[in-house]
């Protein structure tokens, strides 16, 4: 009947509303792409549970119905009900509100609701159903979220309003490191505060605001150009580049300087595009006055630092990969383990952790029961603190029960308030350090490198120089592993395929060094920024025609040639050297000197050796050779080469036209030939034989005076070789002195380092006796502080929190994630607005400060805020404590109100003897104002008259021995009412447990009563 009658009010309504089907059909559609990045409609998903049908409503009525975006609200509806959200939220807006049918189309200025028992996502511009999965834990806005950041891009825009647990947090991720922009409701107008909080905790909201709020800044940004579809820069006369460039440069030295990380190598799209994130979250369309806001705003240099950090990631991310590495990497691993010897894993680029505590728990199931004896070292670094901070506390929302198996939950997580903890043996094997990959040294000895979706954000050269680190970090069998769009580029001779699918790799032997330095001189790190962004945004193209032509030409008319090194190994042959040089017999070599042909080495060596000395070119002209049983001659030049590998040396082979033709035939070989036709005489042969004779002569003559020119040259290098070895030789003598001193110095260290490291021994088995002691004492302080009713928050001195028990998280409303931040920024559940003022006056006075509270639900509770003493004595901070007062408040104003009408005077006195109330029959008595008397000393009191010592000692005895006295008599004089004669009654009245008791005097004036004299 209920929802019926519902039904008929919100018809009801409805029917007032303008036409919904006229204002749809005004709405353009958008023609959407495969990934949206062609679309120009904004997408904005709005996660909502518990309260969230009042926050978007609020957002509804407060937004514009022509933004020109498509809203889509996945809301936690209930599994086996007709929802009502279309219709409620018809109510709040002039724009169309439809459930969500599998399939359905987006159009702009319309509202899409999820319907009940589904889970939605965005795939080809379309709004996919699909039936509610089968498992514990159901987070729909992390679902949807994640699709839609992959989808959109940074046409994405995601809000989280009130809500339980911590849905949406993940998805809320996922939409800013696709360049999205995200916001939370405030938790102070939330409902319920969970989701909203446990999204601001991870770090990726951007505004966090009231729900009318954000519908007002959706609209600012709706229309900023770089949301239509333009890019950095906007196009001018100069190239786009020439003008983006030296900007980028400034802001990269803005965010070394900050923050000492060079983003000078990273790809300039991941750049522009976070960028331009930052213009359109405070509305700037220029970069120039970008570039003016981050001068005066030094925060937003902070806030672009962590934006071009951000990086997703989850639990167990990729399922494939780990299934790779739990079948064949970990097996491989501990089957080549050493006795005694850790098995050593490094995770760079790890973001908050949950790829290397993954790891952890994945080599923990393939050790089994072994687990607890094999050491296990998981190096994980990145270049973020926070997100080191993050990882080492282990804190993760519930939602990651979405992607952690239920019995891994179980076994390696423990359940808190507001999501999961890493148990402690997991997190002892995770090592979290900060690490700038393009400057910090490496690990070493490592069995595996985990490095994925880290080198897509890196320019080319960088990636080139990481792979070469990679190679030097691993063992000799270590492995690789990188993301699914990443390789290890032109570096096949240091790693071999190990699964082409999943970029598994193993290290190769090589002799390849590994350069841990990015010098200013590389050839290819020096390339700037713009040079870099062109080699990577241009495809590489490769006319074949051009370059064949090109080796043609080359082959034809350029003189043949070989490039060697210092120690004369070929390393490049140019050309055909084959009538030079040919393989010597025996083993293969590619020495220079053995492979030159017979008549070409005294030469070679003459020319070489001239280079070396001049360190200039040399020629050697006319050199005789034999070649394939011809004589040829030929001109050699030797050119010395300086390049970073070392001296290396061109050497060309120009042969004499005398000898070889164009077409390379022998003119001696044609005359042969010519004469042996012509049948010449006798004569004629004795005279060419002749001929030859001398010519054998001269060439023997050549070759003499060029052995002379070498060997004169070889005596001078070796007298100078002896000049240096002897000075050489008297310089290791006195060396040698001085090292047999160093080595007496050395075994007297020797000796010292050896007690010192029995020592250092000794210290370490003491610390880790202190460590499992102070392990026991914190786990139970934990259980201690579990077991205790009592609301108690510990601060340090500088007003942040420590610890609090689980019954402060009720009473004052706080979540784990609230351990470090200052109390001042939290807004506790009670009415305490000097609760700041309260803490210093306790630290600074070390006095214990008591105040009565209300919280918001109208109990009463006594605040007690007391210094906070460590081990030394030493005030660090203050404890606050609240105690339910509920029943002994109304039983005060109970006795309040009695004794208030009771005609004899009463008052009622502290253990410090000072007076905390008096009532009226009192104060008619004595003549005098409550303010003379409640807060003063009871023994000060007018003119000293109730100093007696009897009654000081009477009322001692009621607080220390909780006596009671009757009719104490005493006579007093008073200035304003004479002498009285009163007797005096006294009793103890004991208070609720920690509060200090009181002392009720109750006073009969017997004045002028049985002979007692009157005043």
């Amino acid at each position: 009947m209920a929802k019926k009658k519902i039904t008929k009010r919100v018809s009801s309504q409805v029917k007032k509303l303008p036409d919904a089907s006229r204002v749809a059909a005004a709405a353009p559609v958008i023609e959407l792409g495969e990934r949206g990045a062609t679309s120009k409609l904004i997408i904005v998903g709005m996660g909502a549970s518990a309260g969230g049908l009042e926050a978007v409503s609020q957002f509804l009525r407060a937004l514009a119905p022509d933004t020109g975006m498509a809203f889509i609200l996945v809301q936690h509806l209930a599994p086996d009900h007709d929802s009502m959200m279309p219709h409620l939220m018809a109510l709040n807006t002039r724009m169309r509100v439809l459930q969500v049918a599998d399939g359905m189309a987006l159009e702009a200025n319309c509202v899409y609701v999820i319907p009940p028992n589904t889970q939605m996502r965005i795939a080809a511009g379309l709004l996919q159903l699909a039936p509610r999965p089968e498992r514990a834990q159901f987070m729909p806005i992390d679902f949807f979220f994640n699709s839609l950041a992959e989808f959109a891009q940074s046409r994405a825009a995601g809000i989280v309003f009130s809500g339980t647990a911590s849905d949406g947090s993940l998805g809320i991720r996922e939409i800013k490191a696709a360049g999205g922009i995200t916001f939370a409701q405030a938790p102070q107008t939330c409902k319920f505060e969970g989701m909203p909080r446990s999204a601001i905790a991870t770090g990726a909201v951007d505004m966090v605001m009231g729900p009318a709020e954000i519908a007002v800044e959706l609209g600012r940004i709706a229309h900023h150009p770089f949301l239509d579809g333009e890019e950095l820069p906007y196009p001018t006369d100069e190239s786009r580049e020439d003008v983006l460039e030296p900007r980028l440069i400034r802001i990269f030295a803005m965010l070394r300087n900050a923050t000492g990380v060079d983003f000078t190598h990273y790809k300039r799209p991941t750049i522009r595009r976070r960028l331009q994130r930052r213009m359109v979250l405070h509305k700037i369309t220029n970069i120039d006055q970008y570039i003016k806001y981050m001068q005066h705003n030094p925060a937003e240099i902070s806030s672009l630092y962590q934006d071009i950090l951000i990086h997703v990631t989850r639990f167990f991310r990729e399922p494939e990969s780990f299934g790779l590495l739990n079948a064949r990497v970990f097996p491989t691993l501990i089957e080549r383990r050493q006795a005694d010897m850790p098995i050593r894993i490094w995770v760079p680029g790890c973001s908050t952790g949950e790829e290397p505590y993954s790891i952890a728990i994945a080599l923990s199931e393939s050790l089994g029961e072994d687990a607890h004896r094999v050491p296990i070292q998981v190096f994980a670094t990145d270049v973020s603190n926070t997100a080191v901070e993050h990882a080492r506390a282990g804190f993760y929302p519930e939602s990651i029960a979405a992607d952690v198996p239920e019995d891994r939950l179980r076994r390696y997580f423990t359940k808190v308030d507001g999501g999961y903890r890493i148990i402690k043996a997991v997190r002892d094997r995770c090592i979290f350090a900060r690490q700038d990959l393009t400057r910090d040294p490496p690990f070493s000895k490592l069995d595996l490198i985990v490095c994925r979706n880290v080198l897509i954000y890196l320019g080319s050269a960088i990636q080139r120089k990481l792979t070469q680190v990679f190679h030097y970090a691993l063992k000799p069998t270590g492995f690789l592993m990188l993301g699914g769009a990443e390789s290890i580029g032109p570096h096949s001779e240091l790693f071999s395929i190990a699964d082409k699918r999943h970029k598994l790799y193993q290290r190769k032997s090589s002799t390849v060094r590994a350069d841990m330095e990015f010098r200013p001189g590389d050839k290819d790190m020096g390339r700037s920024g713009q040079e870099e962004a062109k080699v990577q945004a241009e495809p590489k193209r490769t006319n074949n025609a051009q370059t064949e032509a090109s080796r043609l030409i080359l082959a034809r008319y350029s003189p043949a040639g070989v490039v060697v090194d210092s120690e004369m190994r070929i390393i490049q042959f140019r050309g055909q050297t084959g009538a030079f040089l040919e393989p010597a017999p025996g083993e293969a070599t590619l020495s220079l000197f053995k492979m030159a042909r017979e008549g070409l080495l005294s030469g070679l060596r003459g020319a070489l050796a001239e280079a070396k000395r001049l360190d200039a070119p040399a020629r050697k002209q006319g050199l005789r050779f034999n070649s394939d049983g011809l004589d040829r001659k030929v001109n050699v030049e030797v050119v010395p080469l300086n390049v970073p590998e070392g001296r290396h040396f061109l050497i060309l082979f120009e042969e004499m036209s005398d000898s070889v033709g164009r077409d390379g035939s022998a003119k001696r070989k044609q005359a042969e030939k010519k004469g042996a036709k012509a049948g010449k005489g006798v004569n004629e042969k004795k005279a060419k034989g002749g001929a030859a004779t001398t010519g054998e002569l001269e060439h023997l003559r050549d070759e003499l005076a060029a052995s002379r020119e070498y060997l004169q040259s070889i005596i001078q290098d070796l007298e100078a070789a002896n000049e240096e070895l002897q000075s050489a030789n008297e310089e290791i003598l006195s060396s040698n002195e001085e090292l047999q001193s160093t080595n007496e110095e050395l075994d007297t260290a020797k000796e010292e380092l050896q007690s010192t490291n029995e020592e250092l021994n000794t210290v370490n088995e003491e610390l880790q006796g202190r460590n499992e002691e102070l392990s026991h004492v914190n786990s139970d302080l934990v259980n201690l502080l579990g077991s205790v009713h009592i609301a108690i928050v510990m601060v340090a001195g500088d007003l942040r929190i420590r610890r609090f028990t689980p019954m402060a998280e009720k009473v004052l409303n706080l979540i784990p994630t609230d351990v470090g931040r200052p109390i001042s920024d939290l807004k506790p559940n009670i009415e305490c607005p000097n609760l700041e003022q309260l803490i210093h006056e306790a630290i600074d006075t070390v006095t214990i400060k008591e105040q009565e509270v209300k919280d918001r639900a109208g109990n009463w509770y006594s605040l007690r805020i007391r210094p906070y003493k460590n081990v030394e004595n030493r005030i660090d901070g203050a404890v606050l404590a609240l105690f339910s007062i509920g029943a002994s408040r109304e039983a005060r104003d109970y006795a309040e109100a009695i004794i208030s009408t009771v005609r004899e005077p009463l008052l009622v006195v502290d253990d410090e003897f000072n007076v905390r109330s008096v009532n009226r029959a009192f104060l008619r008595m004595f003549r005098v104002a409550a303010g003379e008397t409640e807060g003063h000393g009871l023994f000060t009191l007018g003119n000293g008259q109730w100093d007696i010592p009897r009654l000081r000692m009477l009322l001692d005895d009621i607080l220390r021995r909780d006596a009671v006295f009757e009719d104490f008599e005493v006579g007093c004089d008073f200035p304003e009412i004479g002498r009285k004669v009163m007797l005096l009654n006294g009793r103890r009245v004991q208070r609720s447990q920690g509060l200090a008791p009181l002392i009720l005097l109750a006073i009969e004036d017997v004045t002028g009563r049985d002979g007692h004299p009157q005043g």
